[in-house]
């Protein structure tokens, strides 16, 4: 549709393709006794408007259009009509119309600069809403609602959807939505959280680290050849000669184990798809995810403290580290299950994190004091602990995960990629599922046709073991508060230790019921103590 430019012009924009009830007030409002406009009435052309504006003048009636340009400062008689409508265009009536029709700031057309005087002050009221405030310099700290980044009502902050990175915030008597300024969080010393690396703050997470560049290609070939091709991996930063030469071996001490839980799941579902989908539930889009999250943090009394992020990039189902001085949880998006969030979060979140803030207090919290008191490593009680509470409190606690990741680390010392992709097909039928365990178990590897294994991931199981054959001589609640120690420097570290402050998961709290979650545990994965006491004396 083409505007005529000539008489009527400006009533005819204002009105087009908007119902009467939505236009401004001046563009419509009927006055049938001043002489301007009846509904039926032609609109007039400028020498008209001019001679009727004298005869209101004259009789002392004030028009509608006088009324606004006044309140604004501008001088009617010396304005033409389409200066006198543009000027009104600034005043008119706030506008039904939905948000998403308004016309922007930068189309809204204003009168000459020098013609136009300062607005008064109710101009300025009326005028500068909240769409002149989003559009100053200023940048809040959380960004404003809107439908790609909703508001989650209540106690708590903003959680950004729209992005696959996600900010939990609270409100501690700021701004709704503002991030905890880094001096009011626990401070965690980098390097201290499973997965991040040992050095300086600009070195990559171990578990990023050595996660091949050329995965997808590799993929892909593999899977063309009919499983039959070796990869050939590339990393994009030079490899830890020592990290890999420390878990290049694996071991077998707890291989029957592992094969017995996974046997339990098989027996009783048929397949790990069967039990994936039976236990675990649908895989959760991330606005449930964001939720699930929120709602633990506010269990742990952590809201504003942990930044989470969504990834699709990582071989684990998730990962706590120290990133940009922040305590930072990615999780990975294909393992995020209904039934296995929450479990997923006691590990991260109600073991990891926790015990790192409790460890900063204690006097061992740097590798001197840690020298000093003679402390044993943290794994496997670290890794161990976290994966009976992903488990916990489930109806069939299965070890599968961390049993089967024994099995393949194991495996993969002595096959090469294609053999143990064959191999864990007597547990696993999905290939993609296969797949991610075989890369787990060869990461490091460049040369994947020869033997060899990143044995960290059996720290997961051997931990389980340990704590399952002690859980009745362990103060696990002392075990939290003395952050990340070995459950044997439990009772030696105790006269020495800052309980001050200190954090103690929600779900460890009743002691009774936690440890008969334990023992559900130990039953419903067929093991006992009297061949717990055997593989593990004292």
């Amino acid at each position: 549709m083409v505007l005529d430019p000539g008489r009527g012009s400006v009533e005819r924009a204002a009105g087009r393709g908007t119902p009467r009830s939505e236009r401004p007030e001046i563009a419509t409002r009927e006055v049938p006794r001043n002489g301007l406009r009846t509904p039926h009435s032609r609109p007039q052309s400028s020498s008209a408007f001019s001679r009727s504006k004298a005869a209101l003048s004259s009789r002392g009636i004030v028009s509608p259009e006088a009324e606004v340009t006044r309140s604004m400062g501008l001088d009617v008689q010396n304005l033409t009509l389409s200066e006198v409508k543009r000027s009104v265009g600034l005043e008119v009536k706030r506008s039904t119309k939905p948000a998403s029709r308004k016309t922007p700031e930068s189309e809204v057309k204003k009168p000459p600069g020098s013609e136009v005087k300062k607005p008064s002050s109710s101009a300025v009221k009326r005028f500068s809403g909240s769409e002149v405030k989003r559009s100053s310099g200023r940048s809040p700290g959380p960004p404003s609602r809107s439908l790609t980044s909703p508001v989650f009502n209540g106690r708590g902050g903003w959680m950004r959807r729209s992005e696959s990175t996600c900010a939990m915030n609270g409100v501690a008597g700021g701004e709704r939505g503002g991030m905890r300024p880094a001096t009011s969080l626990p401070h965690i010393a980098r390097g201290s959280q499973p997965g991040a690396s040992s050095g300086g703050g600009g070195k990559t997470c171990l578990l990023v680290a050595l996660r091949p560049t050329n995965i997808d290609q590799e993929r892909e070939a593999f899977f063309r050849a009919g499983f039959n091709y070796e990869p050939q991996f590339e990393y994009g930063e030079q490899q830890a000669t020592n990290v890999l030469e420390k878990y290049r071996e694996g071991s077998s001490q707890f291989l029957t184990q592992a094969v017995r839980i996974m046997h339990c799941v098989l027996r009783k579902y048929g397949s790990y798809e069967s039990f994936e989908v039976a236990t675990g539930g649908n895989v959760l889009p991330k606005c449930q995810v964001w939720a699930s999250v929120r709602k633990y943090l506010q269990k742990e009394g952590c809201v504003g403290e942990v930044v989470v992020r969504l990834s699709e990039e990582l071989l684990s189902q998730a990962v706590m580290m120290v990133k940009s001085c922040r305590p930072t949880l990615t999780i990975n998006l294909a393992g995020a299950r209904q039934h296995w969030l929450e479990g997923m979060l006691r590990h991260e979140i109600g073991t990891h994190y926790i015990r790192g803030v409790n460890n900063n207090r204690q006097p061992w919290s740097n590798a001197a004091g840690r020298k000093q008191f003679g402390l044993k490593p943290a794994n496997p009680t670290e890794e161990g602990l976290a994966s009976l509470h992903s488990v916990l409190f489930r109806r069939n606690p299965f070890l599968w995960r961390a049993a089967l990741l024994y099995y393949t680390v194991y495996h993969a010392g002595h096959m090469s990629f294609s053999q143990l992709f064959s191999d864990i097909g007597q547990f696993v039928q999905d290939p993609a599922v296969r797949w991610e365990y075989c890369v787990r178990a060869k990461r490091g590897q460049t040369d994947t046709s020869r033997p060899g294994c990143f044995s960290k991931d059996q720290v997961y199981l051997d931990g389980i073991l340990r704590i399952l054959r002690h859980r009745r001589n362990i103060d696990f609640k002392m075990l939290a508060c003395l952050g990340k120690v070995s459950y044997e420097d439990v009772e030696h570290l105790r006269k020495f230790a800052v309980l001050a402050q200190t954090r103690i998961p929600h779900f460890m709290k009743d002691q009774q019921r936690y440890l008969e979650q334990l023992d559900h545990i130990v039953s419903a994965n067929e093991l006992n103590d009297e061949e717990l006491c055997q593989l593990i004396p004292e």
